[in-house]
């Protein structure tokens, strides 16, 4: 009974899915083909123009959050100790770097990487936003840190 269901689900999610129902009908499912790959960031600076010197030198540690912001918001001023990249899943979120005055404008559907060690913050429209952020970081130190007087960012 769960085989047939299991087994069901499958065709029904081949069915939706036409260039590759079509593959695995003609060579079944070990067929062996390349991914399609789409480049959404490259960068060895942030989005403020400020270049990456280093990683920590300690073990790697990789996470990384789905962030939900919601409409008419800012986050608190914060840095980030190390690289990091975010991609908007959805609406639109404005950078500020505290500094410089530099601000920019990511939409749905852009990828961008964030400063290292500088003091900035996110804002949002008339929309939630939805990120997806990927740290580069070490075992043990937070992936942000509050500017003084700040609360936490998340």
């Amino acid at each position: 009974m769960i085989r047939n269901r299991i087994a069901l689900t499958v065709i029904i999610a081949a069915a939706s899915l036409p260039s590759l129902s079509s593959a695995y009908a003609q060579s079944g499912a070990d067929t062996v083909a390349a991914a399609q790959r789409e480049v959404l960031l490259q960068a060895d600076h942030s989005w403020n123009g400020d270049a990456y010197t280093h990683y920590p030198t300690s073990r790697p540690e990789l996470t990384m959050l789905k962030l939900t912001l919601a409409p008419h918001t800012r986050l608190p001023w914060h840095t980030h100790p190390f690289p990091n990249a975010a991609y908007v899943l959805s609406g639109k979120l404005t950078v500020h770097d505290k500094v410089s005055g530099k601000t920019r404008v990511f939409h749905q559907g852009e990828a961008f990487a964030e400063s290292v060690n500088d003091i900035h913050r996110g804002e949002t429209g008339d929309e939630p936003v939805v990120l997806l952020v990927t740290y580069s970081g070490t075992p043990g130190v937070p992936t942000s840190i509050p500017a003084k007087g700040e609360q936490a960012e998340y």
